[in-house]
């Protein structure tokens, strides 16, 4: 009998990832049912004792390999999304490249219109721009209809309304948010919070534009009002389809409950982070006429949300973090409305920036003696420390100063490359030679100090960073803005501030919330299913006078809720493994020539460590590819990686667009998002559509970002290829439908 039950659970050893899926058990009930038989048979003590020993077995090794499962799953999905921010960061300080490295005419208005916040929103002129009295409501509209001043009443009714997907009118939008916006103004940079004996504070984490999370909290713990105050902890918008929505039912909370109603901005409270991450779509997709006006106002009010709530004095909330030199004094007394954008950093004033210029010539021509790091510390994203060591278990590659043409071979090429554009265009190729009323055409353009550039990156500290387990503070490589801080910063900065607690957002977790730094710090992330169905539970706090923070999760999905934790971690780890194939697929060219280094005998095949190392040396995800190798690589024997087999097996199709130069088709499936992002910058007016002329810009730029050739006729051939209605623009549908990838294995 004891032999029966070790030849089955031999017969049960699977791989460390994954079941066989010719041997995996459906369910545990045939585990039992086969124990259950044994023990009938046998009525001795001694195999019941035994099966129970092997069931506790078995069960311990299957939560191991699910555990195994969810976290590379977890990992896949992270580090694709950390990579994303990261090529944003970098597109965004090319554009911040170009505009302080002395763009010709014609390029400056095409490049710097959208560091131009301002420019239709001043606050004297905001009356006449943004007047919602000429819009008429039509007798046809069905949707709620609002008064000002709006009472719980009316609120209650918008949230009603979205729940069943009705539209707010543009007029009621645009004064709902012109109202917010006169509120925001008189707030100060952090907002005080006091408990009391008779309520619990409530703290929401990031909610993506995902409106099924905020209704399941408020069904779970009421409507925010004077005896349910809530703290709503940034990233309202982007990823989610319903963003927009997110932000009227906060807002409209909001102005009927200025004392107890709070809102910090997050990350991604940022209009360039929304033309990547689909909140700037979201808004023309439902407002096509008053959409740039809508976009245009929430800039306005994403620049004035507080940065951090306090509570009791004894618990700080902010969005990311805190570094080394956060200091809550200083973050009191910025002017947050100047930081629009808080990827743009502060401008030096004209004389700091001439010295800067002839600091960059003279390096250029040999005088390597001096430094720019006064320019450095004011205009790099990433935070700089005192701290050289990095995180090892969380490769990427450096984001490199933007502002510093030395500092790599990219920002060279595209010094070169303006001073030939402004050769061409007839201008002064000496750049230090600038006129003073060039830089004041910039209307945004003022007189910035040193000073300027160390609130910044306070706000970028407050807003990007990320905690390690490590000691120290040093640059967020991974994210490519704000830093990584450790133990000792947490206590440093909460004893100077006699603080207790910091309550963060901005990661995703899978339970919801997470403790780090000896219990003194704690995550909190709303949003459920962040990543895929299954992939993460959603949380919230809740928080008395005692201010011990007692947690409450959720799943906002139905579907998710219905599944086994087999079936809930398979569902997440299939999609992440989807698109770990599309970006693999997408780098196809660059991993063929890093592993042919490796075979030169060209026989095909690699061992499992070359493969490892070469992967990550070309995708730079820092992912544990030896332990991904089962799901990813069919093609392996005796150690072995048969790569041509495997770039071959890789069931991604190409689209079918026809085109002289194939290097273009690669480039773009490498810098997807990051075209997206160009095309809706170029789009000036919003329309959704661009010229041949403005696509061959777009490339022209994305070329310049990446330092490669590609040619005016390969240009011309795809925007031919891309317009297929021949109507002689490309618009985004278009566009995006071009350069769609298939995944042919989720279609078999």
């Amino acid at each position: 009998m004891l032999e029966e039950l070790d030849g089955w659970e031999s017969r049960q050893q699977h791989p460390l990832l994954g079941w066989d899926h010719k041997e995996r058990l459906e369910s545990s009930e045939e585990l039992y049912s086969l124990i259950a038989a044994i023990v009938r048979s046998n009525p001795n003590p001694l195999v019941s004792v035994l099966a129970a020993l092997l069931i506790q077995r078995w069960y311990r090794q299957y939560v191991a390999r699910l555990e195994m499962r969810r976290r590379y799953t977890w990992n896949i999905f992270q580090s694709i999304e950390y990579a994303g921010e990261q090529d944003q960061i970098k597109l965004y300080n090319f554009f911040g490249f170009l505009r302080d490295h002395f763009t010709p005419g014609s390029d400056r208005n095409l490049i710097s219109h959208i560091f131009h916040e301002s420019e239709t929103c001043r606050d004297t002129e905001w009356e006449r721009y943004f007047c919602y009295k000429s819009i008429e409501v039509p007798d046809s509209y069905n949707g709620p209809h609002l008064t000002f001043p709006m009472t719980f009443c009316e609120v209650s009714k918008l949230v009603e309304a979205f729940k069943h997907e009705q539209q707010l009118h543009a007029r009621y939008v645009l004064q709902l948010l012109g109202e917010t916006w006169r509120l925001l103004r008189i707030l100060p940079n952090i907002n005080y919070v006091s408990s009391c004996h008779t309520r619990e504070i409530t703290i929401c984490g990031d909610l993506h534009g995902q409106l099924e999370d905020l209704l399941l909290i408020f069904y779970k713990n009421g409507l925010p009002s004077s005896e349910k105050p809530y703290v709503f902890n940034g990233d309202y918008v982007d990823r989610g389809k319903s963003s927009l929505e997110i932000l009227l039912i906060l807002f409209g909370f909001l102005l009927v409950y200025p004392k107890d109603v709070h809102m910090n901005r997050g990350n991604h409270e940022d209009h360039i982070v929304n033309m990547r991450y689909g909140f700037t779509k979201e808004v023309l997709g439902k407002y096509r006429v008053h959409g740039k006006k809508i976009l245009k106002l929430l800039q306005k009010i994403f620049s004035w949300l507080p940065l951090a709530t306090v509570i009791d004095r004894k618990v700080l909330i902010v969005h990311g973090g805190i570094s080394d030199t956060t200091d809550l004094d200083t973050i009191a007394r910025v002017d947050r409305h100047k930081y629009v954008s808080a990827l743009r950093p502060p401008r030096l004033n004209h004389y700091a920036v001439s010295g800067c210029k002839t600091q960059t010539m003279n390096n250029r021509n040999g005088d390597s003696g001096g430094t720019m790091d006064g320019r450095r510390r004011v205009c790099s994203l990433i935070t700089h420390s005192s701290v050289s060591t990095y995180r090892h278990h969380l490769p990427r590659c450096s984001v490199h100063n933007p502002h510093n043409p030395t500092s790599s071979p990219l920002n060279w090429s595209v010094e070169e490359e303006l001073k030939r554009r402004r050769r061409l265009a007839g201008f002064d190729q000496f750049y230090g030679n600038l006129k003073k009323s060039e830089s004041d055409s910039d209307p945004d353009s003022g007189e910035t100090t040193e000073k300027d550039g160390a609130e910044w990156k306070q706000i970028v500290d407050m807003l990007w960073s990320d905690p390690m387990p490590q000691n120290g503070c040093n640059p967020n490589e991974v994210r490519g803005g704000g830093c990584y801080w450790g133990p000792d910063v947490t206590e440093e900065v909460l004893r100077r501030h006699n603080l207790q607690l910091l309550i963060r957002s901005h990661e995703c977790k899978q339970d919801g919330y997470e403790f780090c730094h000896n219990h003194k710090v704690v995550t909190i992330f709303s949003a459920s299913n962040y990543y895929e169905v299954g992939s993460n539970r959603g949380a919230y706090i809740r928080m008395g006078p005692d201010l011990v923070p007692h947690f409450i999760q959720y799943q906002a999905s139905q579907t998710c809720r219905e599944l086994t934790l087999r079936q809930s971690v398979g569902w997440t780890e299939r999609s992440a493994l989807q698109a770990l194939r599309k970006q693999l697929f997408v780098h196809k060219s660059d991993l063929i020539s890093a592993f042919q280094e490796l075979d030169p005998n060209n026989t095909g095949m690699i061992s499992l460590s070359h493969w490892a190392g070469a992967t990550e040396s070309v995708l730079k995800l820092g992912l544990p590819w030896r332990v991904l190798r089962p799901q990813l690589v069919s093609s392996f024997q005796h150690g072995m990686v048969d790569y041509q087999q495997w770039i071959r097996e890789l069931s991604i199709t190409e689209p079918k667009i026809e085109i002289s130069d194939t290097s273009i088709l690669e480039t773009m499936y490498k810098n997807h998002s990051n075209l997206e992002t160009i095309f809706r910058i170029i789009d000036t007016d919003h329309s959704g559509s661009i010229s041949f002329e403005e696509f061959h810009q777009t490339w022209k730029l994305l070329s310049s970002h990446l330092n490669t050739e590609i040619s005016d006729k390969a240009i011309a051939d795809l925007a031919r290829s891309i317009d297929f209605n021949k109507d002689g623009s490309i618009d985004i549908n278009e566009f995006m439908e071009a350069f769609r990838l298939v995944d042919l294995s989720a279609h078999t």
